[in-house]
């Protein structure tokens, strides 16, 4: 009778140890987790990515000014016009600006250029001040020689601190 007591004694104590270790370790993490260490958006670095066609040299994303520049070169190889840039966010609500960039035509190859939006709803959209924060970018353009009716789509994104 006493050796079935040792052995359960002792399993309790095995299963009473393991228990504390797995409450320390969850304690653990909910600490990293409140404390924002383990938010991997935090730790990526910034980046700015779009097709082939275009090399994003620079960008910015303000939520105290409400605007969103990009500086973009055009690698398709030669001139284009481009008929429609549109911005969004991943969040629900839209990411809309009152005042876009007017739209490059004759844009040269190899040329860079530099586009503001302006007066837009950044909080709105989830862009907040000291956050990162993803832009998502759709350039459709076509080239000068191919003129309007053949248009091509790229897809970009902005990923960066919200200042």
């Amino acid at each position: 009778m006493m050796k079935k007591r040792i052995k359960a004694q002792a399993a309790l104590e095995f299963l009473t140890t393991y228990g504390w270790a797995f409450l320390v370790i969850l304690i653990m993490i909910g600490a990293l987790a409140y404390f924002g260490i383990l938010s991997p958006s935090k730790i990526l670095p910034n980046r700015c990515n779009f097709g082939a066609e275009f090399q994003c040299l620079d960008h910015q994303i303000s939520a105290t000014g409400n605007t969103f520049k990009v500086r973009l070169k055009n690698n398709v190889g030669e001139p284009i016009d481009v008929s429609a840039i549109t911005l969004s966010t991943e969040s629900t609500t839209a990411y809309a600006c009152t005042t876009p960039p007017a739209n490059p035509t004759g844009w040269k190859s190899g040329e860079v250029k530099e586009l503001t939006w302006s007066v837009c709803n950044s909080a709105a959209a989830g862009l907040i001040a000291g956050e990162k924060g993803k832009v998502l970018v759709t350039v459709k353009y076509n080239t000068v020689v191919s003129g309007g009716g053949f248009t091509k789509e790229v897809k970009g994104e902005a990923f960066s601190s919200v200042v």
